[in-house]
């Protein structure tokens, strides 16, 4: 029998500064890590259980896999893993592992024992023993020790059959929330068995976890890849124009298929050249009427969703954009701040720079604008 699984990705991660399961971890989002992991074991489907404004981040995020679906969460996990479960559908026998996403190094070998221990028992947890010496402490002060013998340290996924961990959830009866599922399972009397975990599967939690994580990462190895992009639009009756995703008030606007946005066309071509996937033509040619006016941030935003896919992730953009007119300096810090929401990369990682070619060719003459872009990605080795 196959297995489904539930990836929790809904909170805030506000002790990591924020929205850490979409933090790039060793050149990958962080719920990529699971995703992948648990896609490559055979779960079918994964669901991922974001907060309701987050799909997009996700689809992003997981750019290029295939068998996962998203569905929202609640203000608690508890709430998060209760919708995971509803968008579940199939026998009450199908095993499910419930995972967190702020877990990124899943190893098939841990799925493997969580699933073997199902065949005896209400559920499964992967755990550590705890090895260091526990104190109790009151005021600064240590008041006694703890007997760490029968202690362990759980972590995720967690393994049950899809009808014992619903079932167990509909009898949840405390006021409190419960921290994991193992104690949902054990409060309506089921057997939970312990199984080997993994030390590389630690919760990233704070600021400096991420740090180890990227030492302990077993894709620690990367490599840059550059790209460049150039693109060309004449000018032609209008009242505005587009450039890096900024429209501009002009006399005139620039003519093409799509909003003709020759910044973004341009650096959508670096991006997709760094990472040897063509060009903007292949992926949206101007003879499919469906581009016809589009909006060019579109092209920007997929480019960089086809980076996440090959598990990479962009390390800075530069634009230059070669006309008389308009002035670009003006608006210049608008053009970096939209490149820079649309690419989720810092503002000191986006430059746009213009120039004139000083009264020759075609944009001296004002017939035209070009654009060039160079695009630096990490890729893993």
């Amino acid at each position: 029998m196959g297995f489904s699984a539930i990836v929790v990705a809904a909170g805030s991660g506000s002790r990591a500064g924020g929205d850490k399961q979409w933090r790039t971890v060793a050149g990958k989002p962080m719920v990529r890590w699971s995703v992948e992991a648990l896609l490559r074991a055979g779960a079918s489907p994964v669901v991922v259980v974001t907060a309701p404004d987050a799909e997009s981040r996700a689809a992003g995020a997981l750019a290029g896999l295939d068998g996962w679906v998203t569905t929202p969460g609640g203000a608690t996990r508890a709430e998060s893993v209760r919708a995971g479960l509803a968008a579940l559908s199939g026998p009450d026998e199908t095993p499910v592992l419930i995972h967190d996403a702020a877990r990124p190094f899943l190893e098939e070998a841990v799925i493997r024992r969580l699933l073997d221990a199902l065949e005896d028992a209400d559920g499964a947890l992967p755990a550590l023993p705890v090895a260091d010496s526990l104190r109790r402490g009151l005021d600064g002060l240590v008041v006694g020790g703890v007997d760490r013998d029968a202690l362990w340290r759980a972590q995720t996924p967690q393994a049950f059959r899809l009808r014992t961990v619903r079932d167990a959830y509909a009898a949840w009866r405390e006021a409190e929330a419960p921290t994991d599922e193992a104690a949902v399972v054990e409060r309506a009397g089921g057997c939970v068995r312990l199984v080997e975990g993994d030390a590389r599967l630690m919760k990233l939690t704070y600021p400096e976890d991420f740090a180890m994580a990227e030492a302990l990462s077993p894709v620690a190895r990367t490599v840059t890849r550059m790209g460049q992009g150039y693109d060309v639009h004449r000018w032609g009756p209008g009242t505005s124009v587009w450039l890096c995703g900024v429209e501009i008030p002009h006399d005139q606007t620039l003519i093409g298929h799509s909003d003709a946005d020759a910044g973004l066309h341009a650096l959508t071509d670096a991006i997709l050249g760094a990472i040897a996937d063509g060009d903007i033509g292949d992926h949206f040619p101007p003879s499919d009427p469906q581009w016809k006016g589009a909006s060019s941030d579109r092209f920007l935003v997929y480019a960089a969703q086809r980076v996440a896919a090959r598990g990479g992730r962009i390390v800075n953009v530069d634009v230059t954009l070669i006309c008389e007119q308009p002035k670009v300096k003006p608006h210049r810090l608008a053009m970096r701040e939209r490149l820079a929401e649309l690419l989720e990369l810092s503002l000191d990682a986006v430059s746009v720079k213009a120039t004139t070619s000083e009264g020759l060719g075609f944009t001296g003459r004002g017939e035209g604008l070009a654009a060039q872009a160079v695009a630096a990605v990490e890729l893993p080795a």
